[in-house]
C-alpha cells in the first residue's frame, strides 16, 4: 500500500513539474511565440498545479508543493482582469452631458444554424456600432436584412469566403472618408461621425496562435495598427487572452489600452454555455484610446456561434478635459453578465 500511495505521490509530482514548466512558459512570449500559446492557458495550467499540489502536502514533497502552490496563486493573479465577476461592481456615475454610445463585438461563426438569433439580439439591443468576425459568405445576404437599420457599412471578406470582418454603424461614416478593408479580410477601419467627433473604428480577426500565422499576421497589420487616429476603439476575436504578449503587441503597436475582460468568451462549441462563461478563454478584445472612455463591458446570451457576443458602453470626453491618472480607457466599472441595460 505505502509502494503505491508513493508511486502516486510521484506521478503527481511529476505533473505538477510539467504543469509548471508549461506555466514558466508563458511569462517569456515575448522571446518567441511558441512560449506565448502557453500564457493562453495561464489560468487553466494555474488550476491544475495547485490541485496536483494539494495532496502533495501530506508527503515528502510538501516543500516543492507549497512552492508550487505559491507560484499558482501568483499566476492566477495576473489574469485578474479577465475571469467573469460574480458580483455587481458600481460604476461611478456618468456625467448627465455624456452621451453613452454602444459598440456589440460578435465572432458569427461563418457556419453558424441560427441566424436570426443574431439578428433579433441586434435589433434588441440596438447598438450604435458593431464589429464582426467570421463574415462568410452566407452572413452577407443575412446582414443585408438589417442595411436600412445600418446603413454605413463595410464588409472585408477572406480569399476563402469564409473568415472575413465587418463593421456596421448607424451613425455615419465621416464625409470625404473612405472606409479600409486589409487585403485577407483580417481588419476593417472606418471614421465614424459621433455627434461630430471623428473615432475611427475598427474590427480585427486574428489567426490562431503558434504554430499557426497570428505572430507574423500581426506583424502584417503593423502598418495599420499604428495609423489609427489619435481618437480610436477597436473590438475583436483576437485568438489571444488580454495578458498574452500577442495582445500586448497589438496594444503597443496601435498606441492602445485593452479593455478589461468581460470574461471567457470562447469554448468548444459542442460544450455547455456555463463552460464557456466560467473555463473558456477571454479571446474577445476591445482596445481604445483618445477621447474614448469605456464604463462598462458584459457578454451577451448565446446566438449559436462558439463566442458569446460582448456589448461595451461608451462615452467621448469633451475636447478641453484631459485624463488624469485616475481615468483612462480601462474604466470599465460595470463589468457583469447577461443584457446590457435598456
Amino acid at each position: 500500500m505505502a509502494r503505491v500511495r508513493n508511486m502516486m505521490a510521484s506521478m503527481a509530482f511529476l505533473a505538477m513539474l510539467g504543469l509548471s514548466a508549461a506555466l514558466v512558459a508563458g511569462f517569456f512570449g515575448t522571446l518567441h511565440p511558441a512560449f506565448d500559446s502557453f500564457s493562453h492557458f495561464r489560468v487553466h495550467l494555474a488550476v491544475l498545479m495547485a490541485l496536483c499540489a494539494l495532496p502533495l502536502l501530506a508527503t515528502s514533497f510538501r516543500l516543492q508543493a507549497a512552492a508550487a502552490l505559491v507560484f499558482a496563486v501568483a499566476a492566477f493573479a495576473t489574469t485578474s482582469n479577465a475571469l467573469p465577476r460574480l458580483w455587481q461592481v458600481q460604476a461611478d456615475t456618468i456625467p448627465a452631458n455624456q452621451i453613452v454610445y454602444r459598440l456589440l463585438q460578435m465572432n458569427l461563426r461563418y457556419d453558424n444554424p441560427t441566424p436570426k438569433k443574431v439578428l433579433s439580439l441586434i435589433g434588441r439591443t440596438n447598438p450604435d456600432v458593431i464589429t464582426l468576425d467570421e463574415v462568410s459568405e452566407m452572413w452577407t445576404t443575412e446582414l443585408g436584412y438589417i442595411t436600412s437599420a445600418y446603413p454605413y457599412r463595410i464588409l472585408c471578406p477572406y480569399p476563402n469566403g469564409v473568415f472575413g470582418v465587418a463593421l456596421l454603424s448607424r451613425r455615419p461614416f465621416v464625409a470625404g472618408s473612405e472606409p479600409w478593408c486589409e487585403r485577407r479580410g483580417a481588419m476593417a477601419i472606418a471614421k465614424v461621425d459621433f455627434g461630430g467627433t471623428t473615432v475611427e473604428v475598427a474590427a480585427i480577426h486574428l489567426s490562431w496562435p503558434w504554430p499557426r500565422e497570428q505572430s507574423w499576421q500581426i506583424g502584417e497589420l503593423s502598418q495599420q495598427l499604428s495609423s489609427l487616429g489619435e481618437t480610436a476603439i477597436m473590438a475583436g476575436d483576437c485568438n489571444a487572452v488580454p495578458w498574452s504578449a500577442a495582445v500586448r503587441r497589438v496594444a503597443s503597436l496601435g498606441g492602445l489600452t485593452v479593455m478589461p475582460s468581460a470574461g471567457p468568451t470562447w469554448t468548444l462549441l459542442k460544450l455547455p454555455d456555463f463552460l464557456r462563461r466560467y473555463a473558456g478563454l477571454p479571446i474577445d478584445q476591445v482596445f481604445s484610446k483618445g477621447a474614448v472612455v469605456i464604463h462598462s463591458a458584459s457578454r451577451l446570451e448565446d446566438t449559436g456561434s462558439d463566442h458569446l457576443p460582448v456589448m461595451v458602453e461608451f462615452s467621448l470626453r469633451p475636447d478641453d478635459k484631459k485624463p488624469d491618472e485616475h481615468e483612462t480607457a480601462l474604466a470599465a466599472m460595470g463589468q457583469s453578465d447577461g443584457k446590457t441595460p435598456g
